[in-house]
């Protein structure tokens, strides 16, 4: 049986048609753009008919590529970024382009949610964490709601991109028939079956009037993704060049069926490290983790509960670096291959595009501590790299806090596979062995589902055991985990010194000169 797997990423969709005997038969990428604003850095869209082209093009590219009939696939299903928020008429026709996950702009509203949620004492605002963030759903349809006067006049609903390209390739055009993901609704969305859906609409009055009946907008089934979103329409079949009524499963984000790709089992944490860094654990539990994106009964696995934290920056600081050094990365990261642990004497935070986690603060910037007259480009690059592996490092010990036990680190994503480096400063500096997924994963999580979706495997575990890649280890090494286990006390004091707001900072006045010894120390042993 052969399946399309669809990934919505930052840049590009990605279509894989895998057979569940043979595996991995194509793999085709189309591009479209990202709309950015150089005098608004928190500017972020996309273009709803774009994606739907660039979808259509790598479809018709992979079966093309697998040299098969498009009529012989027999499901599909959908991952895509989120929060990417688009607001619909009535006739579930965007409004406007994509509020992508990456557009900030929605950080006074994200605050304004947050103050209010805690002043109500909104229960839905521990279950994410206890803190909104400007990526996430009802901030970024606030502030498209504050903006577009003409438009909104015509706002019926707005939904997350996975549910939205679901809905129109179903041929559905009735907002309030659209089938919504608990992944996407429960984790940026304050939406909690325990709690009855949303909060109540006297909440949302009172972070703003415009909001007033919104959870009535956005009513509908929501559900987890062993349901279907509805079978694929004529139209879209044609387009696409595939057979019409095929089943497509309620779609997730990216970065949880990229872990199920990966091959994520309870006790597992799968860090899917690209543009940002997503990581994903699952839990038989439902206990709340301060700080965290969210912890949703469903959101990866259907029968246990997702938790979800991450950096809002990773490849794209390394990009940042190198675009300001005028060095391309690929030779910037040729230059740090011979470093070790701490041997830069820098210790660098990674918020050029704000913390996604445990802080949830999008007003911070990047900060690198300890520079002196020699330091060049690539020995920032490999503090960013560090830094990273520091931030992860405080995630994953606030999960554990919290009672999440993490038996096994699985790096996936685009990076790991380029980066052995990464991954051997990620083992040393977490402490744990890193697991590699020895191939590309990307878009085999949406590939399972829709096997599910076609009744090719009985579950989930049955299809990673016959699909998912075997795993390259880099086990901690001693020496640099020393080392590292100096130098993450001094992280940890700047992250949350300078990250929180009266956090006071009488004990920075050690930070640089402890940099300068540790560093002395790490070129003498290394």
């Amino acid at each position: 049986m052969t399946v399309a797997g669809v990934d919505f990423g930052t840049l590009s969709v990605r279509v894989s048609l895998v057979d569940s005997e043979r595996g991995r038969l194509a793999a085709c990428t189309a591009e479209y753009p990202l709309n950015r604003r150089r005098d608004d850095p928190d500017f972020a869209t996309q273009s709803h008919s774009e994606h739907l082209r660039a979808l259509v093009a790598a479809m018709r590219g992979a079966i093309a590529q697998a040299g098969i009939d498009g009529h012989d696939i027999q499901s599909l299903a959908i991952d895509t970024t989120g929060s990417s928020v688009v607001p619909v008429d009535k006739h579930l026709n965007p409004l406007d382009d994509y509020y992508l996950w990456c557009d900030h702009r929605a950080w006074r509203e994200a605050a304004e949610i947050t103050e209010t949620a805690h002043r109500m004492r909104v229960e839905a605002i521990d279950w994410c964490g206890g803190v909104y963030s400007s990526e996430w759903g009802f901030s970024k349809l606030l502030h498209w709601l504050r903006q577009e006067n003409t438009k909104r006049t015509q706002f019926a609903s707005a939904f997350e991109h996975c549910d939205m390209i679901a809905a129109v390739l179903c041929g559905v055009g009735d907002p309030a028939k659209v089938k919504r993901s608990v992944c996407a609704m429960g984790h940026k969305w304050l939406w909690n079956k325990s709690l009855g859906g949303f909060p109540s609409n006297e909440f949302f009055r009172a972070v703003d009037p415009l909001l007033d009946g919104i959870g009535e907008k956005l009513a509908g089934e929501y559900l987890t993704s062993d349901h279907l979103a509805g079978h694929l329409s004529e139209r879209w079949a044609g387009q696409m060049g595939l057979r019409p009524g095929i089943p497509i499963p309620v779609g997730a984000f990216d970065a949880h069926w990229d872990a199920v790709g990966a091959g994520i089992r309870l006790g597992d944490v799968v860090n899917v490290i690209g543009t940002s860094t997503c990581i994903i654990g699952i839990s038989r539990s439902s206990q709340l983790v301060p700080g965290v994106c969210g912890v949703v009964p469903g959101s990866v696995y259907p029968e246990l509960t997702g938790i979800e934290a991450g950096l809002s920056a990773t490849g794209d600081v390394f990009d940042a670096i190198a675009r300001r050094a005028g060095i391309p990365l690929a030779e910037l990261s040729k230059r740090i291959e011979s470093y070790r642990a701490g041997v830069t004497g820098l210790l660098r935070m990674d918020w050029d595009n704000g913390d996604r986690t445990v802080l949830v603060n999008p007003e911070l910037g990047g900060i690198t501590l300890g520079w002196n007259l020699t330091h060049a480009p690539e020995d920032e690059l490999f503090a960013a790299i560090e830094g990273t592996a520091f931030h992860t490092r405080i995630i994953l010990g606030r999960m554990a806090e919290n009672g999440d036990e993490i038996r096994r680190v699985i790096n996936g994503g685009g990076i790991p596979r380029r980066s052995p480096l990464l991954n051997q400063v990620y083992a040393n500096a977490i402490g744990k062995p890193i697991l590699v997924p020895e191939s590309d994963v990307t878009s085999l999580g949406s590939s399972i589902f829709a096997f599910l979706a076609a009744g090719a495997f009985p579950t989930i575990e049955a299809a990673q055991d016959a699909l998912c890649p075997k795993y390259r280890v880099f086990q901690p090494d001693p020496k640099a985990q020393e080392i590292y286990d100096e130098l993450f006390p001094l992280y940890r004091d700047v992250y949350f010194g300078f990250g929180r707001r009266n956090a006071g900072m009488a004990s920075f006045g050690e930070i640089l000169p402890k940099l300068r010894l540790i560093a002395a120390k790490a070129r003498k042993v290394q």
